[in-house]
């Protein structure tokens, strides 16, 4: 049996790997397929998609076009996968932009919180090394480590980058709805990502998939590299109850997240590559909700 990761960041957002060493990388350690989930752009995906065509016939793998789209819930962020996306998209793409701009708007006032502070950073000194990448907390807490005001990067959030911090700023979040609305409209499959990280209850987290699946939600992430115990029991049984495709990916980025590797995780991921089959035959019946709330 094969294997594939349906949840991967590259350098365009909060990777370190470009997407041509993503898929030369999954390609050697034997993968079938993997989609490239950048955060709220699409800008790596052609090059992903040249690495693959690039590759021997023996050694080709799938790349699938996706995105990390980040949205607002009851005052919190949520990720919401978009994949098969039609990655060159016009509604898509603006609705993506306008999210950018948005963060880009955070990222500068956390920024000046920090230089307040007496630290001093800027967004151009973030974007030094990746130009076109898309600036996430990630990136703050490698300039912090790297500059010496932290140990590392959890004691960057926890000391400067955390909710409960001085310096955090509330980032202007996508609806939902327009979230999943803009996937389908580009063609593609909208996914709830890692429903258990966002630490609601039980019955809190039946809640959020019972209402995004009222706003048109194709699927769930059911297998993850952060799973423990029953988790994906829980979430294997949410996404029967309420007729919702499974996925499967690590959230590798690269040096950014040491302790999860393409394709494993934290060591004991497998996403089978048959369960791309039904992913594949639901891309013909996507509709949108009615009267979406």
């Amino acid at each position: 049996m094969k294997y594939i990761d349906l949840h991967v960041h590259s350098n365009f957002s909060d990777g370190t790997q470009s997407p041509s060493e993503l898929v030369f990388r999954a390609s050697d350690l034997g993968l079938a397929a993997i989609a490239l989930t950048d955060h709220d752009t699409l800008a790596g995906i052609p090059e992903a998609l040249s690495a693959a065509e690039s590759l021997e016939s023996e050694d080709r793998i799938t790349v699938i076009p996706g995105v990390e789209i980040s949205a607002g819930y009851q005052e919190r962020d949520i990720h919401i996968l978009g994949l098969f996306i039609d990655h060159k998209h016009a509604a898509l793409t603006e609705g993506l932009a306008a999210s950018v701009l948005g963060r880009d708007r955070r990222n500068e006032q956390m920024a000046e919180n920090l230089r307040k502070a007496g630290i001093p950073i800027t967004l151009e000194a973030l974007r030094k090394l990746e130009p076109e990448t898309i600036i996430t907390r990630a990136h703050f807490a490698h300039f912090l480590t790297e500059n010496g005001y932290t140990r590392n990067n959890q004691e960057a959030f926890d000391r400067y980058l955390g909710s409960d911090t001085p310096y955090y700023v509330e980032r202007e979040y996508m609806p939902p709805e327009t979230a999943i609305r803009l996937i389908h409209e580009a063609g593609g499959l909208a996914v709830l990502a890692h429903p258990l990280l966002y630490k609601y209850s039980l019955e809190n987290t039946e809640l959020l998939i019972s209402r995004m699946k009222d706003l048109g939600l194709d699927g769930l992430e059911v297998l993850y590299s952060a799973n423990t115990g029953f988790d994906e029991g829980y979430l294997r049984r949410f996404a029967n109850r309420y007729d919702l495709l499974m996925t499967g990916g690590s959230d590798y980025h690269g040096a950014n997240k040491p302790y999860i590797e393409l394709g494993t995780g934290r060591g004991g991921l497998k996403v089978p590559e048959t369960l791309l089959e039904p992913l594949y035959a639901a891309l013909p019946d996507i509709s949108l909700p009615h009267n979406p709330a």
